[in-house]
């Protein structure tokens, strides 16, 4: 099947994680989407020291080219100051924000922002990332898979 619709995401995630990354990119790409990652890894690097520099030169040109965030959820992910803030640029920019969890990923491990602005938390399993990616979805799950209760979420425009 070749990729009818292009989507662009912004994949937020701890640099331990790296190695996961092109495992899930490879996962979204067996869908009949066009998944195009923003985001910054060992394989495309970030050069910079400067922590202002890197949030508005590189950081931030990628969320707002991305039409979703993504945030792996791992054992490392709610400790990362790196990850609130894309999360809380991201809600600034109004983007669809998802956490998808990683094998081993746990309840605990959900980002601070993540629990304020996500629109839907998911497992590692392409139908449910590909439906939360799209507003197919709105679901939370927890790390066991199990559905969260029902959360209401109130969204302001900055406008």
């Amino acid at each position: 099947m070749s990729p009818e619709i292009q989507k662009n995401v912004f994949i937020s995630h701890v640099h331990e994680d790296d190695e996961l990354l092109q495992g899930f990119k490879d996962m979204l790409g067996r869908s009949d989407y066009d998944i195009r990652d923003g985001s910054i890894d060992s394989s495309k690097p970030n050069e910079a020291s400067n922590p202002e520099y890197i949030k508005s030169q590189i950081l931030a040109p990628r969320i707002q080219w991305a039409s979703t965030m993504i945030v792996l959820i791992s054992p490392n992910t709610h400790t990362s100051e790196w990850v609130d803030w894309e999360i809380e640029y991201a809600a600034k920019q109004q983007k669809r924000i998802i956490g998808v969890f990683v094998q081993g990923g746990k309840d605990s491990d959900i980002p601070e922002n993540l629990e304020i602005y996500a629109d839907s938390v998911v497992g590692w399993n392409s139908d449910s990332v590909i439906d939360a990616i799209t507003g197919k979805t709105d679901k939370w799950v927890n790390a066991d898979g199990t559905i969260r209760s029902q959360r209401t979420i109130t969204r302001y425009s900055c406008s």
